[in-house]
């Protein structure tokens, strides 16, 4: 399964995993990354969730902007290696 959803995001995957250049991993920055992203997919849908139904499309660029780091926060956590992640904390 974990092959698939590689293959499925590998473009998402491979900007974040490409390089040779040293890094710094801690498996603490794993979990603060999950953690953090499932923070914005809540906002994300609990914005969404309190939108009033007549309102102004403009009131959905918090949806989009929340949902889309939480998304990538969390296949970049769940399924990026340590060099994703320690690129996503810009660690060197």
């Amino acid at each position: 399964m974990k092959a698939f959803l590689r293959r499925l995001f590998s473009p998402l995957l491979s900007a974040f995993e490409s390089g040779n250049e040293p890094y710094t991993y801690k498996p603490l920055n794993r979990k603060i990354l999950l953690f953090i992203s499932s923070i914005f997919l809540f906002l994300g849908s609990l914005v969404c969730f309190l939108i009033p139904s007549e309102a102004d499309k403009g009131y959905y660029i918090p949806v989009v902007v929340f949902g889309s780091l939480g998304f990538v926060g969390l296949v970049i956590g769940l399924i990026g290696n340590d060099r994703a992640v320690a690129k996503i904390w810009n660690n060197k």
